[in-house]
């Protein structure tokens, strides 16, 4: 299914989006970034371990007596209503940035129809010897090398979205 996508960003918009999302980063000093093994290698918080760590805190609170010395009761607490805020937090999150996600591909899709379109018009005007558009066609030609060259050139990395989206220059 495509999707069309029609919009605009102002560039103050999109200023004070960014401003936005920075000022929730600075508000959460605290956050953490984990490596794909870290992140493998940690227990998951999901619907059958909230239920396992609400009971332990809920019975570590009622039997204080059991509890050991090295563990800190509190720290589980604090650390339980963080998971639980983030999940709130993550649920608003998670649908936007698919959103966003999701329009970032339909729009640059759209964008890389439209340019072919035009690299298939300037490769009509050369073929009618149109003065100048044979330097275009092969100016425009240079993105459609071989794409065993291209993952040569790019160490055979398969790119993230995040990493495409750095490579976009941004005016600022």
């Amino acid at each position: 299914m495509k999707k069309n996508v029609s919009g605009t960003i102002s560039e103050n918009l999109k200023n004070r989006i960014v401003r936005q999302l920075k000022d929730i980063d600075t508000q959460l000093p605290f956050m953490v970034n984990l490596s794909p093994a870290e992140r493998r290698s940690i227990p998951k918080l999901g619907r059958m371990t909230t239920k396992f760590v609400e009971l332990a805190l809920g019975l570590s609170e009622k039997h204080p007596e059991l509890v050991p010395p090295y563990l800190d009761v509190q720290k589980m607490k604090q650390d339980f209503e963080l998971a639980r805020k983030f999940v709130e937090i993550m649920s608003v999150l998670e649908p936007l940035w698919e959103k966003m996600n999701d329009t970032f591909y339909a729009a640059g899709s759209s964008a890389h129809a439209q340019a072919r379109l035009f690299y298939k018009a300037v490769k009509i005007a050369a073929r009618n010897q149109i003065p100048g558009t044979d330097v275009m066609v092969k100016e425009l030609k240079q993105s459609f090398r071989n794409p065993i060259d291209r993952e040569k050139r790019d160490n055979k990395k398969k790119k993230s979205a995040s990493s495409i989206v750095q490579e976009i220059p941004v005016n600022e």
